[in-house]
């Protein structure tokens, strides 16, 4: 083992966790731009990085930084960089770059109250719809909601595996609740993380966007021998640009079709006590904890309550709500109702929401009162 790489139980926040599970995802370069509540992983990134052979750059701004870390893996770089929702909306178009140019990246963001600067250093879960629609254009987004310090460090791994499967930026979608939170952290021996590395063409040189037969295509990387061209306009196998009707039906389709074709690999769920649940709940993120104690006080009142939570939140996981969808269903997070959309659309009937403005996480006698008003409503 590395004398870099951590090993043991550790008493981590989310935050700190997260940047420990990018290096033990073997990131190698940080670009970022300080914003509460996700400092904490740029700073320890900049303590870390050095210490693996890694480099960290503080960027002039969240533009900067998401440029820096696109160009990063394009040289053959595992990269990332963390940021809130302000700096995660100046991150739109460049995430949307990351898309076109299938550049394996990874963004956390830690999720404050909003919208605009809102509040900086309370909670928030503002951000799921734009995971997924915040950039111009279509594709399939993959992001993912740790409820916990361990899962922050899981998941991050988890994170930069997606990206480089499957090539494009991936988003670990904390809220401030969970990216301070501190709890044990497990950190195996490194021979028991599964490390996913991307695929490599086995010509040079290779068309940078030449696809497989899984629809991915290998990556080529810069100074080692292959004539790439990477660009946000549409564009050929080869990368030049090709403004037609046609070229553009071909390419995002394909684009899209990478992720849908594998989406059922890529989805994540937990299903607590759904077996013979009246109603179900479906949370995520720190929502969830509370939800799990909600519906144990449900059943302490004989109300057979269950959970769904969202570990990996797109590609949304329509089909195992649509196998529960004669319940009754109540959605929780911090927002005014983003995944409750998603839930109602699987479910194809309206859901009990509890919702909650950002500031603090539900207390679970909020959620209970959601269980009590479905189960009690007419079906």
């Amino acid at each position: 083992m590395s004398n870099e790489i951590l090993e043991g139980e550790y008493f981590l926040s989310g935050d700190a966790a997260a940047a420990e599970g990018a290096v033990a995802a073997g990131c190698k370069v940080f670009a970022g731009y300080p914003i509460t509540p996700s400092s904490e992983v740029a700073e320890k990134l900049a303590r870390r990085l050095p210490q693996v052979g890694g480099v960290f750059i503080q960027m002039e701004d969240e533009l900067g930084s998401i440029a820096a870390i696109l160009g990063a893996s394009w040289g053959g770089k595992k990269s990332m960089t963390a940021t809130s929702g302000p700096g995660f909306s100046l991150m739109m178009e460049n995430y949307g770059l990351g898309m076109m140019t299938e550049t394996p990246t990874v963004i956390v963001n830690v999720q404050r109250g909003g919208p605009s600067t809102g509040l900086p250093t309370l909670l928030g879960q503002g951000e799921f719809m734009q995971a997924k629609f915040g950039s111009h254009g279509v594709f399939e987004a993959i992001a993912l909601a740790p409820e916990s310090p361990q899962e922050c460090f899981d998941f991050t791994i988890k994170a930069f595996n997606l990206a480089e499967k499957y090539r494009q930026p991936v988003v670990v979608l904390m809220d401030e609740s969970t990216g301070h939170l501190f709890e044990k952290v497990r950190i195996p021996p490194e021979d028991e993380i599964e490390i996913i590395n991307r695929k490599k063409p086995k010509e040079v040189p290779y068309p940078p966007f030449m696809p497989d037969d899984d629809l991915i295509p290998p990556m080529p990387i810069v100074g080692e021998g292959h004539q790439i061209h990477a660009t946000g306009l549409t564009h050929d196998e080869y990368g030049r640009p090709t403004i037609t009707a046609e070229a553009q039906e071909k390419y995002v389709k394909r684009l899209v079709e990478k992720i849908r074709k594998h989406a059922d690999e890529i989805m994540d769920y937990e299903e607590v006590m759904t077996d013979d649940a009246d109603v179900i709940v479906v949370a995520y993120g720190i929502t969830a904890r509370s939800a799990r104690r909600a519906i144990i006080q449900a059943r302490e009142k004989g109300i057979k309550a269950g959970l769904i939570r969202l570990k990996v939140v797109w590609p949304f996981p329509d089909k195992i709500l649509q196998k529960y969808a004669d319940k009754k269903f109540v959605v929780a997070e911090v927002n005014q109702g983003q995944a409750l959309i998603m839930v109602e659309r699987a479910i194809r009937k309206s859901a009990t929401f509890v919702g909650k403005m950002g500031g603090e996480p539900h207390r679970p006698e909020e959620i209970l009162k959601g269980i009590e008003e479905a189960y009690n409503a007419n079906s």
